[in-house]
């Protein structure tokens, strides 16, 4: 795969609704497990937001790497580790990658695993992490601009 432009409208796209799924998790009742957990819908929402958070931002991962450097890996969890390499991501920012990679695949092919106290912990505690590799993507864009097409 040849390298490219980083496409602004995906980048706009995926990184809006990365942040509009984290408000959402926000709003629900998080004051405790047992408010959490006392409508079953709150549950689902969270999972809902919390797994479509982390595909759009796993989406802006690929992109980059698609686009920036003509890298295409197959597994989400590659993701993050080429995004190490390439020197998108600091060590950190790459480690704690790895660790939302993972657990979108545990939302999205162990569902039956997820408890709902773990779903609650990770939507009261975990976020930032994913606001902290959103940022780790952002400062590498705004650090490459000639590498981003502005048309539609």
């Amino acid at each position: 795969m040849t390298p490219g432009q980083l496409s602004e409208k995906i980048v706009v796209e995926r990184s809006d609704w990365v942040l509009e799924m984290l408000e959402r998790i926000r709003a629900l009742p998080l004051g405790s497990l047992e408010e959490f957990t006392a409508d079953p819908v709150t549950v689902d929402a969270a999972e809902s937001c919390l797994r479509r958070a982390l595909e759009a931002l796993l989406d802006l991962g690929r992109h980059v790497l698609a686009k920036g450097f003509g890298d295409a890996p197959a597994e989400y969890r590659q993701v993050a580790e080429r995004l190490g390499e390439h020197g998108v991501l600091d060590p950190e920012e790459s480690e704690v990658f790895g660790r939302v990679a993972r657990y979108r695949n545990r939302l999205v092919h162990f569902y039956d695993r997820v408890s709902e106290s773990e779903l609650y912990t990770i939507c009261g505690e975990r976020l930032p992490d994913v606001e902290r590799v959103l940022g780790g993507l952002h400062r590498w864009i705004r650090a490459h601009p000639e590498r981003i097409d502005r048309g539609l």
